[in-house]
């Protein structure tokens, strides 16, 4: 009997271990990294998205959010909200530098500083972090001097835990504008790992001991699942705004079609595309480091070019407005000091303002033409048209007016002459008062192929 009971004892323990083992076995199949992937200027866009991944990994008990990053950097104030999002996640958030020749520049470089793990694959950069001023200007000494102590503030927070070597690295990418390539960032202890790609990352921090939210967690990442977690189209949308050619694009299309709208007062459509174009160049202009002065010369490119219209100059003004316009985008994204993902090429900015111009132009033209046009509807415009007596024009005491019915364009109207007129002659409209025609004979005149078709009817 105690020889059973002790089998039994024995089969349970077994069982009770096999279903642990396959619990923990299920456990580490079921553990997931969620990915965003992000290219381009930090923008609010960016803060959104992160912000939403962040949560959903949260909500979902993810093993880790991991960000794979290449940015130039971009504005000071989306920076830090990041930086506080990453801080303050409760799960591990992993900034992964990549591809080879990405970069995380400037904000960028301070947003991997604030990550719980990070790493760069090889042949990328991290650095040159010192702030410059609205359209690349060059800041005061004073207020450059308390931008960089507040940075710096930053980062020694951020790094603090790596050393002393790491810390003095991350606050001459403030100071001096330092940048360093993946080997030399790994040897400083500023990041934690050199990867070649997501799955050796996985693998090379697994196991590695991090501090979250003051809690202690031990990253178990190396059978983790990857999950992909992309923008919405809004954000796609919102962070694609930071392209200085599309804000270019939008600017000149939005001040076109409200041009159109007032020209031609009624409609709605031209007015609303404007309107919209104009709200996203506008916010595309706040994301990057544009000099707002160049709006000035836009402006004033396109008063040249109504001039043009009104009293033609033989080209004269379209020219010097057409390089005012290139003059005004210019100015506007490639002011000295401004960081290169906020700059158009100047082929780009050629492109934009003769398209523009020529646009304009031809759009303007046409609306003046339309306005000066004789009407074509109504009564007003059947004036100069032929036609033909379908009831002899008369006078009972055979004086004028001699009255009757004529046929123009298709249609049968009351008309009256100064000579009488016979059934079947040719007549063209001279006038009109009310609704009879003023006519004349036309005998001997051509008519077109179209005029000749309404009588045939």
């Amino acid at each position: 009997m105690n020889k059973q009971i002790k089998v039994l004892i024995v089969i349970g323990l077994l069982i009770v271990g096999g279903l642990l083992g396959v619990a923990e076995q299920a456990k580490a199949q079921t553990s997931e990294v969620l990915v965003l992937r992000i290219e381009g200027p930090v923008t609010p866009a960016m803060v959104s998205y992160f912000e939403r991944g962040i949560e959903t990994a949260e909500s979902q008990d993810n093993t880790a959010v991991l960000i794979i990053l290449d940015t130039p950097g971009g504005n000071l104030d989306p920076t830090l909200d990041i930086v506080q999002l990453l801080r303050a996640a409760s799960v591990p958030v992993i900034v992964y530098i990549s591809p080879r020749g990405a970069q995380a520049a400037s904000a960028g470089s301070i947003i991997t500083m604030a990550a719980h793990v990070a790493a760069m694959s090889p042949e990328t950069v991290i650095g040159a972090a010192s702030p410059v001023g609205e359209g690349g200007a060059e800041l005061g000494e004073t207020i450059s001097r308390k931008l960089k102590e507040d940075l710096k503030a930053q980062v020694r927070s951020l790094t603090e835990r790596r050393g002393a070597a790491a810390t003095a690295i991350a606050e001459g990418m403030i100071e001096d504008a330092h940048a360093l390539h993946a080997e030399e960032a790994l040897n400083v202890g500023l990041i934690d790992v050199v990867a070649e790609d997501v799955p050796d990352l996985l693998r090379q921090i697994d196991g590695m001991e991090i501090t979250v939210n003051n809690q202690t967690t031990t990253l178990e990442t190396a059978d983790a699942t990857i999950r992909e977690f992309p923008m919405n189209l809004l954000e796609q949308t919102l962070h694609a705004l930071a392209n200085p050619l599309f804000i270019s694009i939008l600017l000149v299309l939005g001040v076109q079609a409200i041009l159109i709208e007032l020209s031609n007062p009624g409609g709605w459509v031209a007015g609303f595309i404007g309107v919209v174009a104009l709200a996203l160049a506008f916010y595309g202009l706040g994301t990057i480091n544009a000099n707002w002065l160049g709006l000035v010369l836009i402006g004033t490119a396109f008063v040249l070019f109504a001039l043009e219209v009104k009293a033609p100059t033989h080209g004269a003004l379209a020219l010097t407005g057409t390089a005012t316009m290139l003059a005004g985008i210019l100015l506007l994204f490639n002011s000295p000091g401004s960081p290169e993902f906020a700059r158009i090429s100047i082929p780009s900015a050629i492109a934009v303002s003769l398209s523009t111009a020529v646009f304009f132009l031809l759009i303007v033209t046409f609306a003046i033409r339309a306005q000066k046009a004789p009407p074509q509807t109504g009564l007003e415009g059947l004036i100069g048209k032929k036609g033909v007596v379908r009831s002899p024009l008369q006078s009972a005491n055979n004086k004028p007016p001699y009255t009757g019915t004529v046929l123009v364009w298709g249609e049968l109207w009351e008309a009256e002459s100064n000579d009488p007129l016979d059934k079947g002659e040719l007549i063209i409209v001279t006038g009109a008062e009310g609704f009879k025609l003023q006519v004349t004979s036309s005998t001997g005149q051509a008519m077109t192929s179209e005029e000749a078709g309404d009588f045939v009817a």
